[in-house]
């Protein structure tokens, strides 16, 4: 059932993207652009598709309380304003409790929230609060710095212009040396 209803959604996304285009006055008769309705809708389903992920956690036997920080993880995603790509990266760190993560763990939570019509603000929170919620650490700290296309390709134009957003919890919040040092190694300063 759900095989014929992924089929079905995707026949319909096809047959809405051929009379949007044509709403916009674009020729789909020719041979480029005759399937470019389901380009279109494939491509937006994988950008929507996050890929499943269990979360790996180990034991912190040796007790290490220093920063753990994952620099540079490709962040994309499609603002929900004007569904237009958001491509930027993430820099995610946590001071570790009782728990360390499997590090690709935390490009997949970035890869996880990224997948949907987003806003930056939001979806920086988001990773934040969803490692703070399923590793209790003693702080977690994301910054992601992204160009938004609808920033730079419409509108305004700000051609090379980015944006960048932070949340940081626990320690990283709440203690200026833990903020400043994760600030400092992610390239920024405090």
């Amino acid at each position: 059932a759900s095989e014929g209803y992924q089929r079905q959604g995707q026949v319909d996304a096809e047959r809405a993207a051929a009379r949007f285009l044509r709403a916009l006055g674009v020729d789909l008769d020719g041979e480029s652009l005759g399937d470019t309705p389901g380009r279109m809708a494939r491509a937006y389903a994988e950008l929507f598709s996050p890929r499943p992920f269990d979360l790996t956690t180990f034991p912190n036997d040796e007790g290490y309380d220093e920063l753990v920080l994952a620099r540079g993880i490709p962040v994309r995603s499609v603002c929900e304003h004007h569904m237009l790509p958001v491509v930027g990266t993430a820099h995610v760190g946590y001071l570790p409790g009782d728990r360390i993560l499997g590090l690709s763990k935390l490009a997949r939570v970035v890869e996880h929230f990224a997948c949907r019509p987003q806003v930056q603000e939001r979806l920086t929170k988001q990773v934040a609060d969803w490692l703070d919620t399923h590793l209790a650490p003693k702080g977690v700290g994301v910054v992601i710095e992204a160009e938004h296309s609808c920033m730079t390709l419409r509108g305004v134009r700000a051609t090379g212009s980015t944006t960048l957003t932070s949340t940081l919890l626990g320690s990283f919040r709440h203690d200026a040396r833990s903020r400043a040092e994760f600030l400092s190694l992610t390239g920024l300063s405090s």
